[in-house]
């Protein structure tokens, strides 16, 4: 570490001094501000800069000093449970080699009942926990007894809270803890944050310490034996060459960006693992067990790789990794850099990466992504997040099952929380009617009337409702999942599947799980028996995992990158005869410019609308484009999405898109569609079961998928019928239009881009034939069908000017 500046005042205990020297160590400048940080400070630190130590630091100088008395002294929220685990290992080596009587423990889902309940009474000077699990320490009677005494509130990854439900979640709480423990300091961690302000915002106020940023990243495209192809997602082509990489590091991290993808790279690389080098995977759908056995072979070092999702993307510091390679794009810079920080895991020592993208386009996207790095850009429009009203329906629930409420006094205290600070009066009685009665269309129904008034104070009405309010904690509404054991009965778990999956399965399907496919048997209750099937060819099961769009920065990035004919000479020649050749038969898009075009092709015409809006804006654009479309009988017959377009294919052509794109015309499009659609029932069924109005738990049984569907679509219909302003159906249409629909960057993109271009072209264009490709992956039954569908692949390539190397020596003027 560098020397400790001397101008910062001496401040750590001597026993805490003589520690660091004798690490070998000297406490960084950051480090230091922390530890004198008077009131609520955000760290911002680049990956090994010391941020845990930092915001531990006060609390192992009060240990040293003896101030640390009886009760909870520190507690310390993260994203991920085991990170908690992996912070308590080392978090216990310093207290251990000072001698300090200081217990640490975890209390999340995965620790045992009897030690959540001691803790309830006799609580340990530094607890370690997930914001769910600091949710329902809340709600019990002994809250206030078990935060008392708190000092110190430590928040890692808060950059990652931040940005969903689970933030809002754990800012209610520290609001809480503000009122039980008023002199409390909060301390937040984080590597990655395009405007600290803001986050500090989010913080409720707070001094920002920021960090040296380090050396520059070592961090470039890998080399690959082949050229990416045309469409696909799964970077197969360059197993290989992954392979070779893993061989000449230590330990390396190969991210993936979605579980699925993760299982079938990993075959793939372990297809072309000839020195047998041991790798491992590790994703959220395998089972608790299989995932710290990979936690801790990287740990022991008894590893050479690694194949990831986001489980391993924060914090966690397991085993010398020196070589990070990401599959695929990133699709959010800020990602790419929390992923690159987790080689050379040292704050003087410049982190190791190689990006490999899975197709063409995603070359230009991997290009963008390292020129931002360099440049030292990073995502996210920076504002302050504002929450939702769901969590806070959820907390007030919670809250009354610890005690009674006074509602005045609980309106003050929850805008004092960040994302709260503009929360009106109105929209907080709103949520109080819900958490009450369920509402003005609900309150005549028994099971809803949850809270009561007694002498101005909101009480349970029927206490036995704690157990279930409880039960139904969290913010994360995943699909429903089931156990997947290696039958028959009391057979190892292998991790979890979707329902959805599940019931699309029949006796003797085989799919991937954990690495190894394996035959689907029976379904019994919640489990599904499998038996190893290693010689069958898969299906791939639907993990749910992360469905990510590419960032509005990324995605301007890589339009203009499209549009500076100077910078082609950078790229691969490949790419700069593909983007030549889509200039010759077509128009290449532009900043500043919405570019479409139409061709014919098998009597049917295609129209590209090249919105670089990101895929689900495209997604929605598809199905109000092909609703206009129908309207003008222009017969379209489907589309599809990528990140960068949408392609709509129909019997008529469309020569003028500009009434399509008419702005006033598709936001009314897209209520009427919102009104009915199957999207709006799947979102308010996330918003009523983080709200409370649907319950999945109950004691002694749980609702399955379907039958949790099937009660919110009844309350739904009644409610959009008998109480359309109800709160839950306000933030339900909220949620939908900047959510899956991400209709704001579908206006952005009309604001911005005012100028259409359309092209109508002679054949299938350079930029359409992937598209039209991604339109051809479905299912094929046997080796003469997949035979007859790569035929017309490489026919409709090769009338593009493409092939699979890349463009074709003679090409259309």
């Amino acid at each position: 570490m560098p020397a400790f500046d001397q101008t910062l005042p001496e401040t750590l205990p001597a026993p805490l001094a003589r520690w660091f020297d004798a690490q070998g160590w000297s406490p960084h400048r950051h480090q230091m501000q922390m530890l004198q940080a008077e009131r609520n400070a955000l760290l911002i630190a680049p990956t090994g800069g010391g941020k845990t130590l930092a915001g531990f630091l006060a609390t192992l100088s009060a240990a040293c000093r003896g101030e640390m008395g009886a009760g909870l002294h520190t507690l310390y929220v993260s994203p991920l449970k085991a990170l908690t685990h992996d912070i308590g290992r080392n978090l216990a080596r310093p207290v251990a080699d000072l001698g300090l009587t200081c217990r640490i423990e975890d209390r999340t889902g995965d620790t045992p009942a009897t030690q959540r309940a001691r803790q309830r009474v006799d609580p340990p000077h530094v607890l370690l926990t997930t914001p769910e699990s600091l949710a329902l320490m809340l709600s019990y009677p002994e809250a206030p007894k078990i935060f008392g005494s708190l000092v110190r509130v430590v928040i890692d990854e808060i950059h990652a809270l931040a940005e969903s439900k689970r933030g809002d979640q754990l800012m209610l709480c520290l609001s809480r803890l503000r009122s039980l423990a008023p002199n409390m300091q909060v301390a937040g961690l984080s590597a990655t944050v395009e405007n600290p302000a803001a986050l500090a915002q989010f913080m409720g106020g707070a001094e920002i310490v920021v960090a040296d940023a380090g050396p520059q990243p070592d961090i470039a495209m890998l080399p690959t034996s082949a050229a990416p192809p045309w469409s696909g997602a799964g970077g197969a082509y360059a197993a290989r060459d992954v392979m070779r990489a893993v061989a000449d590091a230590r330990l390396t991290l190969v991210f993936i960006n979605t579980r699925a993808q993760a299982e079938l790279f990993f075959q793939a690389l372990w297809a072309v693992n000839d020195e047998n080098l041991p790798i491992g995977l590790h994703h959220g759908s395998l089972s608790r067990d299989a995932r710290r056995r990979v936690e801790a072979a990287m740990a022991e070092g008894a590893l050479r790789a690694v194949v990831a999702t986001g489980s391993l993307d924060m914090g966690l510091d397991w085993g010398d990794v020196d070589l990070v390679i990401q599959i695929g794009a990133p699709k959010n810079i800020k990602r790419l850099v929390q992923r690159i920080g987790r080689a050379n895991h040292r704050f003087d020592t410049p982190s190791r990466a190689r990006i490999v993208p899975a197709n063409r386009f995603e070359v230009l996207e991997c290009i963008a992504a390292l020129q931002a790095v360099e440049a030292g850009e990073l995502d996210g429009d920076g504002r302050a997040p504002v929450g939702g009203l769901d969590v806070l329906c959820q907390h007030i629930l919670l809250l009354a099952c610890g005690a009674p409420l006074d509602a005045d006094a609980l309106f003050a205290e929850v805008t004092r929380a960040g994302p709260y600070m503009g929360l009106s009066r109105t929209d907080f009685d709103a949520c109080m009617d819900f958490a009450a009665t369920g509402g003005y269309a609900l309150r005549a129904y028994d099971r809803w009337q949850r809270l009561v008034l007694r002498d101005g104070l909101w009480h349970l009405r029927d206490p036995r409702a704690a157990r279930a309010i409880r039960m139904n904690i969290g913010t994360i509404v995943a699909p429903e999942l089931l156990t997947v054991r290696r039958g028959p009965r009391g057979g190892a778990p292998l991790g979890e599947i979707e329902e959805s999956f599940a019931a699309a399965l029949s006796p003797g399907d085989t799919f991937l799980i954990g690495g190894q496919t394996v035959r689907y048997d029976r379904l019994r209750v919640m489990i599904v028996e499998v038996t190893p099937q290693p010689t069958r060819e898969p299906k791939i099961a639907v993990f749910n995992g992360l469905k990510m769009a590419t960032s509005t920065e990324l995605s301007a990035r890589v339009l203009g990158l499209i549009g500076d004919r100077a910078a082609w000479a950078a790229l691969p020649d490949h790419i700069s005869d593909w983007l030549a050749l889509q200039a010759r038969v077509s128009r290449l898009p532009q900043p500043g410019t919405l570019t479409s075009e139409c061709f014919q092709r098998g009597g049917r015409w295609y129209f590209a609308l090249y919105s670089f809006a990101g895929r689900n804006a495209n997604q929605t654009l598809g199905l109000l484009l092909t609703h206009r479309m129908e309207r003008d009988a222009l017969a379209p017959l489907g589309f599809v999405a990528t990140d960068y377009a949408c392609l709509i294919w129909g019997l008529e052509p469309v020569r003028d898109p500009a009434p399509l794109l008419d702005p006033e015309g598709l936001r009314a499009g897209l209520q009427d569609w919102l009104a009915e659609n199957a999207m709006m029932k799947r979102n308010f069924r996330s918003v009523a079961t983080v709200a409370g109005l649907i319950q999945r738990n109950l004691p002694g049984a749980r609702k399955s998928g379907k039958q949790a569907t099937f009660s919110s679509d009844i309350l739904y219909d009644t409610l959009r019928k008998f109480d359309p302003d109800h709160v839950l159906l306000q933030i339900t249409r909220a949620e939908s239009m900047r959510g899956l629909a991400d209709f704001g960057r579908i206006e952005e993109m009309l604001r911005t881009r005012a100028q259409l271009v359309h092209s109508m072209a002679p054949h299938v264009t350079p930029f359409a034939a992937p598209l039209m490709l991604e339109a051809g992956r479905i299912p094929i039954k046997g080796a003469a069908s997949a035979r007859l569908l790569e035929d017309e692949a490489a026919r409709m390539m090769a009338e593009a000017g493409l092939t699979l190397e890349g463009i074709v020596a003679k090409t259309p003027v």
